[in-house]
């Protein structure tokens, strides 16, 4: 008789661990992990911006999963680009150098992927701080029949400063793909600066990329009791498609102008917003469902637009940007975002060293009766750093903090119930972790990559650590 795979073993093993119980209820969140493998034993290592280019939490997607097998992208130590892919349940990878070379020192610069299922293509947008991008993208085909197809740079087309030709700006930045639900592949984008900028679309039906345009607003006026601000930009916490087909969006706004906070040490984020467009993007509305923006219409999502905040908080308590959003099975938004709550004081003057000592994540989502529910995550993130959040099949949620420490609640309790189930306990992690979003859904594997911590320069190992969650 031959032996299961080791994942199907640990899932079958997890599996008869956690079966309903005799009310028929679903089990509670769960654990095991099953495999840790190294993409790259010297991936590129420098801290900027309080982060690794390899491992920002808002890359989208850093890690992903198609058709039974499992991609990655990152640099390494010679600044090359490279992607990887495995087939689920194996340990070896294989990998491609592409002919790109990071070109700058900035933790902003990630790699994220798309797949564009009508085509069977994988897109890569590269290298990008209000700046130009890089973009490369695979045969056709080349997802569809992933054993089939070898495995190397020739699969990969030229590197293009454009989408097949299409500009988009010169000031790019926070690269975005997305899969809208008839298998086209959509772009985010920011256009412009941090405190001045806007979120723009752009689509993929398989043959040729357009422009959406602009969606969000960078202008009009805020006002905070310290100060005014006049520009500013809306920092997404993601975008993502729900089991219903809407897309939605939770965010921040960040000032350009300094005088709304009460120290210069702090952020100038505030508030979080949520929107979202049942029309793929070209409209989009608040929670009540009326109308608030267009895309590249002159009516887009501005800082003052009525019943966009759903939960509020001034500038003075380092709001991170960029944190993280999720949908459950039924679409229901759900959303973590993190601060220094005002039981620490009401005035953050170091938001690394605040965060660090006081920050603390939030579970914020919308329940069944259309009301906004915000718990406080009881694990103190130890880190000025991002909170990933996930669900399994149960609607659990699964928050990947800092240092790859997993903490969940269970859907049953309403989301009340956090604890930790996995501390990071020999990972060491620098920080930030890049989950597969796309695994969970297809085999129940939550899988996060991570770079071990190093000085300087230092290149260190990346990897990739999988858990089974309940089957």
């Amino acid at each position: 008789m031959r032996p299961l795979p080791v994942a199907l073993l640990a899932a079958a093993l997890l599996a008869a661990a956690t079966p309903a119980d005799a009310a028929g209820r679903a089990p509670g969140p769960a654990v095991s992990k099953v495999a840790d493998t190294q993409l790259d034993p010297k991936a590129i290592y420098f801290e900027s911006y309080n982060g690794l280019v390899n491992n920002n939490a808002f890359q989208k997607n850093g890690l992903l999963t198609y058709k039974g097998y499992q991609y990655a992208v990152w640099y390494t130590g010679d600044r090359t680009a490279v992607i990887g892919r495995r087939a689920l349940g194996r340990a070896d990878w294989q990998t491609a150098r592409l002919p790109h070379k990071l070109t700058a020192d900035d933790s902003h610069n990630v790699i994220s992927m798309g797949i564009s299922r009508v085509d069977g293509r994988l897109h890569l947008n590269m290298d990008s701080h209000s700046s130009g991008f890089f973009y490369v993208k695979s045969v056709a085909g080349l997802l569809d029949d992933p054993a089939g197809q070898p495995w190397d740079s020739a699969r990969f087309g030229a590197v293009q400063t454009t989408l097949d030709g299409l500009a988009l700006t010169s000031q790019f930045t926070y690269p975005q793909f997305v899969a809208t639900p008839e298998g086209r592949l959509q772009l985010s984008y920011r256009v412009g600066v941090s405190g001045n900028g806007r979120n723009a679309l752009a689509e993929y039906d398989g043959t040729k990329w357009t422009a959406l345009g602009e969606w969000s607003a960078s202008t009009g006026t805020y006002t905070s009791e310290h100060g005014s601000s006049t520009a500013r930009n809306m920092y997404l916490h993601g975008i993502d498609y729900g089991a219903d087909g809407r897309l939605h969006a939770f965010y921040t706004w960040r000032e350009q102008n300094n005088a709304v906070m009460c120290d210069a040490g702090g952020l100038t984020n505030h508030d979080t917003g949520y929107v979202y467009s049942t029309d793929r993007g070209r409209t989009w509305r608040n929670a009540a469902g009326t109308v608030v923006g267009t895309t590249g219409g002159a009516d887009k999502v501005a800082v003052n637009d009525t019943g966009t905040v759903v939960d509020p908080l001034n500038p003075d308590h380092s709001l991170m940007n960029q944190e993280s959003q999720a949908t459950d099975s039924a679409g229901r938004p759900h959303a973590v975002i993190s601060y220094v709550p005002g039981r620490f004081g009401q005035c953050t003057t170091d938001y690394v060293a605040d965060r660090t000592a006081n920050g603390r994540a939030f579970h914020l989502f919308k329940n069944a009766a259309g009301a906004w529910k915000k718990t406080e995550i009881p694990v103190a993130p130890n880190s000025s750093q991002r909170t990933h959040l996930a669900f399994d099949k149960y609607d659990n949620a699964y928050a990947v903090m800092p240092y790859g420490r997993v903490v969940a609640a269970s859907s049953a309790s309403g989301y009340t119930d956090w604890k930790t189930l996995f501390d990071g306990s020999g990972l060491n992690a620098f920080g930030e972790v890049v989950v597969d979003d796309t695994r969970l859904a297809q085999d129940g594997v939550l899988s996060f990559m991570y770079q071990r911590k190093s000085s300087g320069t230092t290149p260190s190992a990346l990897r990739v650590i999988d858990f089974q969650l309940p089957g």
